[in-house]
């Protein structure tokens, strides 16, 4: 691969301000929660908790981020992107952090839940610091090495293997949650002290300063007016709802399947996603850029609906196993990782920059809130849905996500709306 022509390449040197600032610590999260969240559920596992009981507690932490997500746009406007992104950062990652260190039982899990719901003050306002400064055209690119950076971090998923190996599951994981809270501190710093506030961001802040909140949240009416006038903007929540719907029962359940349905020791739950990201890490840098040269991302975008679903119903076909996983378990488990890595990710990137390229600019963060409170509070029941379907058959909560996907089809296949209408197709494709 020649670097010096590869996109993705060249937008990952070009970058500056805070496009830079926020894509170069984001492998910082490597080092904190990627290294920790592939024993998430088996941890509530070990601590007593059962699985309609993890459902639930997923349901509870995406009911909480709606009730944050509609907040998120004031918030964000009041206090600047840069402020809001630090200040809560803290209250999403760091203290939950604390709490899963120590807890007990399943209330502990539910307040974590809770105050973990302002990831999506922070989602909103970091997504406005990376991009309201960018150009237009590098979007989908940047919203490329976001995944990348995410999945390169999952390249330390053997520090916790090894540490799961000598200490045991709970003590091990308390440690990594510990170690959590300290590292996304310091993301936190570092990305406050190397990024600017936005243009856009300064002067939301100076149009809000002074009024009141509830006057603010008046304005909300007219900037959903905006939102259901836009047929590109419904069909980027409805992509991104899907999307979130799908991701939320994976992250909850997938590692459950592969430990209780089909026999893989808890030691190496955590190479899993190591490997999906580093496959997910190849097709970005590869095949991805090729089918994303285009303005039009119709194609890219039924790709990866059609993928990720191969890759589903490769996981609920996998036989369940009878004394521990074996070779043919690990081989379809593989084929499922190669699906879901260029599947998913497609649609992580596709999902983020449809609300981008689609969203009314002068208004991006209070219509971007409401697009992340409409998206929450669609996926919020698939977290106890799954968690009662995982509770009659641990592969259950897979054909639902497989039908999502189908879904996910049928929209993009007959209701896609143009991201730029007009315009010819060379968005992300370079010169010779």
């Amino acid at each position: 691969m020649n670097r010096a022509r590869n996109p993705l390449w060249r937008t990952l040197v070009e970058l500056r301000g805070n496009p830079r600032a926020c894509v170069w610590t984001e492998p910082l999260w490597g080092l904190s929660m990627a290294l920790v969240l592939p024993y998430a559920s088996v941890f509530m596992l070990a601590l007593g908790l059962h699985d309609a009981q993890i459902g639930f507690l997923a349901t509870i932490g995406m009911i909480s981020q709606v009730g944050f997500g509609l907040a998120g746009g004031i918030i964000t406007d009041r206090l600047g992107r840069r402020a809001t992104t630090a200040w809560f950062d803290v209250i999403a990652w760091v203290i939950p952090c604390v709490l899963w260190a120590f807890a007990q039982d399943f209330w502990f899990f539910l307040a974590a839940s809770l105050v973990n719901g302002a990831l999506q003050v922070t989602q909103n306002s970091w997504d406005c610091l990376m991009v309201e400064d960018a150009e237009r055209g590098k979007i989908t690119r940047i919203y490329s090495l976001v995944k990348v950076a995410a999945d390169c971090s999952a390249l330390f998923a053997p520090l916790a293997a090894v540490l799961v190996a000598q200490l045991g599951l709970e003590p091990a994981v308390r440690i990594l949650y510990i170690n959590a809270a300290v590292v996304m501190s310091v993301k936190i710093v570092w990305l406050y002290l190397w990024s600017n506030e936005t243009r856009q961001g300064r002067v939301r802040m100076a149009a809000t300063r002074g009024q009141s909140v509830w006057s603010l949240l008046a304005g909300y009416r007219g900037v959903l007016g905006l939102l259901l006038r836009s047929r590109g903007s419904l069909l980027a929540l409805a992509v991104a709802a899907l999307t979130a719907a799908v991701t939320l029962v994976n992250g909850t359940f997938w590692q459950v399947v592969a430990s209780q349905h089909l026999g893989v020791p808890d030691a190496l739950l955590p190479f899993f996603p190591m490997v999906r990201s580093v496959l997910s890490v190849v097709f970005f840098f590869t095949l991805i850029p090729l089918l994303t040269t285009a303005v039009d991302l119709r194609r890219a975008t039924l790709l990866g609906f059609g993928v990720h679903l191969a890759g589903q119903v490769v996981l609920v076909a996998i036989p369940a196993a009878n004394g521990g996983a074996t070779a043919s378990t690990y081989a379809f488990l593989g084929l499922c990782l190669l699906l879901d890595s260029f599947g998913a990710g497609m649609l992580f990137m596709l999902s983020e920059s449809l609300v981008a390229l689609h969203v009314d600019e002068g208004e991006r963060s209070r219509v971007m809130a409401i697009q992340r409170t409409c998206v929450m509070l669609a996926a919020a029941p698939f977290g106890w849905i799954s968690g009662w379907l995982s509770g009659i058959d641990r592969t259950y909560p897979f054909v639902l996500t497989s039908a999502l996907l189908v879904v996910g089809l049928v929209l993009v296949s007959l209701r896609w709306v143009p991201t730029h209408p007009g315009e010819e197709p060379a968005l992300t494709a370079d010169p010779a």
